[in-house]
């Protein structure tokens, strides 16, 4: 993907598959595979080894990448997802959501 319409920190709601409907903050993104790590989402369990750091070992819940075309930035006074537009601010150039017109850089 060329242009990011989703980036690190933004905010963002899953509009297809088993999360659809869900909220939360993205912590990664692979723009090479497309594909998203986002807080409290598509949780799987992970089994871990017992080694020094983890005497308890055991299995655990870990976010697994969800693909970007499942993801949209949520506008926080509409309480929906709402498309990107890019402005221009002086030299700058700023994502915008559409339904608000609030600036997300």
């Amino acid at each position: 993907m060329s242009i990011a319409r989703i980036k690190k920190n933004d905010t963002v709601i899953v509009i297809a598959g088993a999360d659809k409907g869900k909220t939360g903050k993205v912590t990664a993104v692979n723009p090479k595979k497309g594909t998203a790590l986002v807080e409290g989402l598509r949780l799987v369990k992970k089994t871990i080894r017992r080694t020094e750091q983890t005497p308890q070992g055991g299995i655990v819940d870990r976010e697994a990448p969800i693909q970007l075309s499942n993801l949209m930035p949520y506008d926080a006074d509409k309480k929906a997802g709402s498309r990107i537009s890019r402005t221009k601010n002086g030299e700058k150039t700023v994502r915008t959501l559409k339904t608000s017109g609030k600036a997300l850089d």
